[in-house]
């Protein structure tokens, strides 16, 4: 090496800059996916949101390490997620007049560290706090060192081991350096898998900060609100048609339903377009399955033009689909700007296999809507309460589960594991089933089901774990407000504590592939 540190040195970023910040991110989070890094496109927002708030620090033509920025102004009596101070890594939630510097990333290149280049890049932030008459500086901070004491004590007992001097951490130890303390210790404000999701929230006050000037400067303060959805999980009637055209009738009825009571999300069941086999021709339940997949383009199309003529997210159940001569039972996700994201069944009943030759499929997919991270689990999914664990590390609020039950034991099923995985990981779960007999060329359809909304079991939710359900075996819909910004509070202060308390020094939850995170519109 043979260099001296006055040989590296901090400025702003320029436009050219970004490829080498992308290349020095990659060496400092070696040990995160690859997919968790920013693409050029969001650096380039980064800096047209603040230009004045993003350094890099330079040795040569290297670029050694960078620090990013952006001023927000948020209620703390909140818990906001990294995506929600960033504006999912845009910096759009950067507000000129706010009280508070949100340190969005700070990294440095391996091969430079303890050269005093952070001391360097810190010492550029904390100008700002002067410059801006900024109450202070905030971060989430990783505790990578945690995974190794992870169930023999709790994130908050080793983060003051380590304030106190007894443990070491290699990022809480740089943090405390620069002048941070930590206020409270959280889980699943971002994703680090290296941390086991825990990050420490830490502050650096501002002293010269000037309380009067601010209130001149900004005389109306906008605060980020706590995040709400409305949420509605239709209970839909399987009547005997004569036509698609009646089909479209009768989802309409719940599309129209839903936007009345200004829903943000709509969910149907599972199979729900097997009501076309009341008026299909077939010898048995395999060639009318494989008939029905042949309808998949009517049925994408139906929902596309419902999602963005009623500006709605709908969960569009489920239906055969085919591809490369294979039957998967596939759930849709269309977006009010036309967007269509799927999800296959991942564990297929012995029903399925035999009477339709459906086959599972092989992607667990987390969907980033701006309002909120959802998962689908179809119906028998949701029976497996190891995908609903990996969904909810990876940052779902929300499961929606989409299913079809022909009588009460299937229903109850479907039921108890819904409310269990709600319970276990403090997530909502929406549960949409169908109702009604349907005489059709095989034989007559019988369904069962209660379409809910449940919630977590403790103090700060309803009594049963129950947001809201139907009436059983009725057409009916279920509508409840959800609120998330409360998820993640409430996993951290509840009287249980299940994703904080699990004991990773005895056992481990492993992905064999990625969750693949799909960013909508």
């Amino acid at each position: 090496m043979g260099k001296s540190k006055s040989q590296i040195t901090v400025r702003r970023w320029r436009a050219e800059d970004i490829p080498g910040i992308i290349e020095c991110s990659r060496r400092a989070y070696a040990d995160y996916p690859p997919e968790y890094i920013f693409t050029p496109r969001h650096y380039e927002m980064q800096f047209a949101a603040f230009p004045h708030g993003q350094f890099v620090a330079v040795a040569g033509n290297r670029i050694v390490g960078y620090a990013t920025c952006l001023i927000v102004n948020i209620d703390d009596a909140f818990w906001y997620t990294v995506d929600e101070m960033t504006g999912a890594g845009t910096f759009s939630t950067h507000t000129p007049d706010g009280d508070t510097l949100y340190g969005a990333d700070i990294a440095v290149d391996p091969e430079f560290r303890r050269r005093g280049v952070s001391g360097l890049l810190y010492r550029r932030r904390k100008a700002l706090l002067h410059r801006y008459n900024l109450k202070r500086m905030i971060a989430y901070g990783r505790i990578p060192g945690y995974r190794d004491h992870a169930g023999k004590m709790s994130a908050e007992q080793y983060v003051q081991k380590v304030i106190r001097g007894e443990l070491t951490d290699p990022a809480l130890n740089a943090h405390l350096k620069a002048g941070y303390r930590v206020k409270k210790v959280q889980l699943d404000i971002t994703e680090d898998l290296s941390s086991l999701n825990y990050s420490t929230f830490l502050e650096m006050p501002n002293p010269d900060f000037d309380i009067a000037k601010k209130r001149i400067t900004s005389a109306v303060l906008r605060r980020h609100p706590a995040r709400r959805i409305r949420m509605c999980a239709a209970q839909y009637a399987m009547r005997p048609i004569r036509s698609w055209e009646e089909m479209e009738e009768s989802v309409e009825f719940f599309v129209s339903f839903a936007d009345s009571y200004h829903c943000h999300f709509l969910v149907l069941p599972e199979y729900m377009t097997y009501q076309m086999f009341s008026c299909m021709q077939g010898a048995e339940m395999k060639q009318l399955v494989a008939d029905l997949a042949d309808m998949t383009d009517r049925y994408v199309e139906m929902f596309k033009q419902f999602a963005k003529r009623y500006r709605i997210y709908i969960i569009g159940g489920s239906t055969p689909v085919r591809r490369d001569g294979r039957l998967y039972n596939t759930a849709h996700l269309f977006t009010p700007g036309g967007q269509v994201h799927t999800q296959d069944k991942l564990h297929i009943t012995p029903a399925e296999r035999a009477e339709s030759e459906i086959e599972p499929g092989s992607h667990i997919r987390l969907f980033q809507t701006p309002l909120a991270r959802i998962g689908i689990q179809i119906c028998y999914d949701i029976e497996f309460p190891e995908v609903s664990r990996l969904l909810t590390l990876a940052g779902a609020e929300v499961i929606v589960v989409p299913f079809y039950t022909e009588e009460k034991k299937a229903y109850y099923r479907v039921r108890h594991c819904a409310q269990a995985r709600a319970v276990e990981n403090f997530i909502y779960v929406v549960m949409a089933g169908s109702v009604g007999n349907m005489r059709t060329p095989i034989g007559s359809f019988m369904h069962y089901s209660q379409s809910a909304i449940l919630s977590p079991s403790d103090f700060s939710f309803p009594e049963k774990g129950i947001e809201g359900e139907a009436d059983p075996n009725a057409e009916a819909a279920v509508v409840s407000e959800l609120t998330l910004s409360a998820l993640a509070e409430q996993r951290h202060v509840a009287t249980v504590r299940p994703l904080h308390d699990r004991r990773a020094d005895l056992y481990d939850l492993q992905l064999k592939y990625p969750i693949e995170i799909i960013r909508t519109d």
